[in-house]
Order: C-alpha cells, then structure tokens, then sequence
C-alpha cells in the first residue's frame, strides 16, 4: 500500500500522542543558558520589527521547522508515538521523525500528521528540503548507533503516487564521521546549501553549498567561508524568496546569546557582512530554522523560556521597516533647483531599483531598506552624470536627507544646418510665457563665458515653438521668448550690440510632423538657438 502524503493513524484505543517531560531538548548543540556575548540592547531592532506568536502545535517535546511541501509546513518533531517509542539516549527523548501541518490563513498550524512511513524510521529523521517541482526530497538522517551525526540523502517521487518516495539514494558528498544537515534547495533549484562539521570546517560547523547537478546528484561542497563561518557553529541556512538573501543561525557572529538568527546580502562577489536580525526575535536563547512562506511571513524555532518544550515553533511576522532617501537636485555652483532631471536609485552592485524625473521643486524621495548600500546616478542635458553614494545606517523608521550637487558641462561651438553655432541643453519657459525659467539661468550664463571669452563675437538667438495653438500667437510666443533670451544676457554684462534676436514660430520645425506629432517631436521642436554671426 502506497503512503499517503501525510501519512498518520489515529487509534483511540492503541496509540496515543504521550506526553514526556517539559525540560528535554531533541537536538544537539543548542544552548538553554545564556552564554550571551552581547546584550539585547545593544542590538536593539536592527532593522526588523518582529511579531512571534505561538504556531499552536507546540508539545513539552521539541517541534523545529524544516520547510514547505505543497503549502503544507514539514516539522521535525520528537513527539512520543504510543508506549513502544524508542528513547534516543543522546536527548533523552524519542528518535525525531518527520510530520506535515496545513497551514491556515493567520499562520496556524494544524494538528501534526506523520509525513511519510517510507522516509521515516526507527533512527533519527531531520531537516529536508524539496526541488522546485517537489518531485525529489533531500533529507537527513542519523544512524541508531551515532544518532548526532546525520548523512544526507535523495528520494524521488514517484510519478502519479500519493506520496510514494523511491530510489533512496545515500549522496556521494558524505563523509565518515561527518554530520550534513540542514539541506535547504535555493528557489532555482540550482544549489543545496546545509551545515557540517566537515574537517575543512573554519569552526565545529560551517555552512556550506553544492551545485545541483542534472541528475540530482551534487558537486563538491564550497565552504561559504570566512564572512559567513566563524570559529563557532553556523547552521540551518535558507534564503529569501527571491534568492538573493541568505538567513543563518549562529552563535560565532555579534550574537545576544546562544544561536541567534543572521542574515547576509548575496552578491556577486560574495556574501556581504552578516547583521543579526534583531531583539525582536533573537533571545539570550537559541532562534533557529527559519523559513519565509512570503516575503514577510515564516517561521522560527526558539528554545526561549515561557514555551511548552524544548524547541516550539513559532510564526514570524516582519513589519517592514520603511526608510526613505531624500533631497533635491541642485546646480553646484549656484545651488539653483533642476527640475526634469532623472534620478536613479541602484543597489551596491549597480542594478536599477527605481528612477524618478524631478519636477518643479527639484526633489526626489525613495524608498530604502536598512543597512543597505545603494549610489543614486543623476542625468541631465547640460549637466555631467553625477554618481552619488549611500548608506542606509539606521534600523528603525527614519528619513534620510541628501541634497544631489550636479556639474555642468561646457557649450560646445559646431557647425549646424550650415549654421555656426553655440550647441548647449534647451532653454525652458513657462508653459505659454516668455520669461526664462530659473534653472535655465544656469544655461544662459555658458552663453556669457563664451562671449566674454570671445569678444568679437555676435550672437542672433533664433526662438521656435511647437504647431499647437494658432499660428499668429506662436509666433509673437517666440518672439518675446528670443528677446527674454537676449535681456538676460544684456542683464549680465553683454552689450546689446552683439546681440539680435528673431521668432519663427511654427514655422521651423525641426521635426516637421503636421498633425502626427509625439510629445518627444512637439519638445523637441520648442527650442533656443543661438548662431554665430559670421
């Protein structure tokens, strides 16, 4: 008879779910006292705002997470199965084996049922995880004889069964006296991160990972190394739903006590310094296995006091902390507002989060998470590229203020349309007015460099506008435009005799779209500019 996915028997008169004693912890190598190396406060929330509550399947026995399989939470539990359970002697409670929960709505969970009467036995079952198409399980396992080292194995599904796991495989990655565990599958399902206490191992156990090759089979593990493994233990690795954060418990890093809970940011270089998630769900205790069901939701196991047993599961609600970066773009020298200028924000590596035009008040507002590095680029006609760097430095709900200073670039002299001419960015107005717009004061003075160092320079400043509106009115537009142009300079030390000034309307379109005009051929067509009088 095939087993069942959850696969549980429930009878009154010869099994029964025993309680045992409160006190008991199932697993090795955790700490029930607090060997704390720094202190709650110090830490404080660090960038998280956690909400744990009781998962309601707690016992007096230990219950750790260890994952999803078809929205159902797989939980490695010592639980006490009828009056024949065997004692493991290294915990003092049962042999541990695998059951399987629905998960309801708010988090809950729902009575335990066994996982599956194939994979678990009379020795020790533990952690396991699932390829992306739950059709292969890798899953630990201890010997009766040594039931603190556990070996890693492969199952396969076998088509169109209820939970029928076949061709168990022991993988070739075990080692003698080696413990593996952990196994977490990357959401690709290209990579198999878990711990041991291989002899390569920087501390008792690392973390370490291997390539998912074609077959199912795995490469030689990597060590994650030196920013991630300490001297101490590292353990029960997972990663972000979009794969591009690794969470970890440890007890080697800058730790309130016991294992507590870390994340690193991947890159592409590597793994960035790992931050301690925080007093709102660290403890002088031990946090461990945790799993994200969203991007914000999981779970957690946590030895910590006030629980029902050793290790109890409990549901971990993120609020996210928002953070916003920002400020206004402004020209360097004269600290005048840029409107229409594009700001990007980038993470550390260079990828686009998001951009922004500014408009009439020259701001710009992002959102950031904490601790994150980011640079924020600026483009503008007229202006140098800026590239600016960030770091969000604080872990609670903040503003940051960043002013974005931009350099101009120089009007270059070139000939175009058989015109010698002064190229630089366009000049803006007002919509239907003539007075030049602030920002474009910053043009209007490359214009007065280059007079100034050309003396015998004479300038006509040619005005054009768009074919909207009648064309009578565009061309008295232009023309007051072109003479607002020619004031400016005047204003500023240029002699009114170099200078002339013409309107041609509609007339002139640089881009000659009658009727089928885009916004991007109507901008381009309103423009300033100034030729050389040779």
């Amino acid at each position: 008879m095939k087993a069942k996915l959850c696969f549980f028997i429930f009878l009154i008169s010869n099994i029964v779910l025993s309680q045992g004693p409160s006190n008991l912890i199932a697993s090795n190598n955790f700490s029930l006292k607090n060997n704390s190396k720094t202190s709650s406060s110090s830490i404080d929330a660090n960038g998280f705002e956690f909400d744990l509550l009781d998962a309601g399947v707690n016992s007096k026995y230990s219950e750790i997470g260890s994952g999803f399989f078809r929205n159902k939470l797989i939980m490695v539990s010592s639980k006490k199965i009828g009056g024949l359970a065997k004692i493991d002697p290294n915990t003092n409670e049962a042999y541990k084996e695998l059951f399987c929960l629905d998960i309801s709505k708010n988090g809950s969970l729902s009575s335990p049922l066994l996982f599956s009467r194939i994979l678990n036995t009379n020795d020790s079952e533990d952690q396991l995880t699932f390829s992306p198409d739950q059709k292969t399980i890798y899953y630990t396992r201890s010997s009766r004889e040594n039931s603190l080292e556990y070996k890693l194995y492969k199952a396969i599904l076998e088509e169109d069964s209820h939970g029928n796991w076949i061709n168990e495989e022991l993988l070739s990655i075990n080692k003698e006296h080696v413990s593996i565990e952990n196994p977490f599958m990357s959401p690709k399902g290209d990579k198999l991160y878990f711990s041991s206490n291989m002899p390569e191992s920087i501390g008792g156990y690392d973390i370490y990972v291997s390539n998912v090759l074609a077959d199912g089979s795995l490469s030689t593990p990597e060590n994650l190394g030196s920013s991630i493994n300490t001297a101490s233990d590292e353990k029960y690795p997972s990663l972000s739903m979009d794969a591009k954060y690794l969470y970890f418990s440890s007890k080697g890093h800058n730790n309130i006590g016991g294992f507590d809970l870390f994340t690193s940011k991947i890159l592409s270089s590597g793994y960035k310094a790992p931050r301690n998630m925080g007093n709102t769900i660290n403890t002088p205790y031990d946090e461990v296995a945790y799993f994200l069901a969203a991007k914000n939701k999981g779970y957690v196991s946590s030895n910590r006091p006030n629980g029902k047993g050793g290790f109890d599961i409990y549901t971990a609600t993120n609020d996210e902390i928002i953070q916003t970066i920002k400020g206004k773009v402004l020209d360097l020298e004269t600290k005048i507002k840029l409107p229409n200028t594009l700001v990007i924000l980038k993470d550390e590596e260079g990828n686009e989060i998001s951009r922004q035009l500014t408009k009439e008040d020259a701001t710009y507002n992002f959102n950031v998470i904490p601790f994150e590095s980011y640079s924020i680029t600026t483009q503008k006609d007229g202006f140098k590229e800026g590239d600016f760097k960030f770091i969000a430095t604080r872990g609670y709900h903040t503003s940051y203020n960043k002013d974005l200073d931009l350099l101009t670039t120089k009007p270059v002299i070139a000939k175009v349309d058989d015109e010698l001419r002064i190229v630089l960015e366009n000049i803006y107005f007002d919509f239907n007015k003539w007075r030049v717009k602030e920002e474009s004061f910053i043009s209007l003075n490359k214009i007065i460099k280059v007079l100034k160092e050309h003396p015998e320079m004479n300038l006509v400043i040619n005005a054009h506008t768009d074919n909207k509106g009648r064309d009578s009115y565009n061309l008295n537009l232009s023309k007051k435009r072109a003479a607002s142009a020619v004031t400016y300079l005047i204003n500023n030390g240029i002699s009114k005799n170099r200078l002339q000034s013409k309107g041609y309307g509609e007339t002139k379109p640089k881009i000659d779209c009658n009727n089928t005009c885009t916004d991007e051929d109507l901008q381009a067509n309103r423009r300033v500019e100034f030729v050389i009088l040779e």
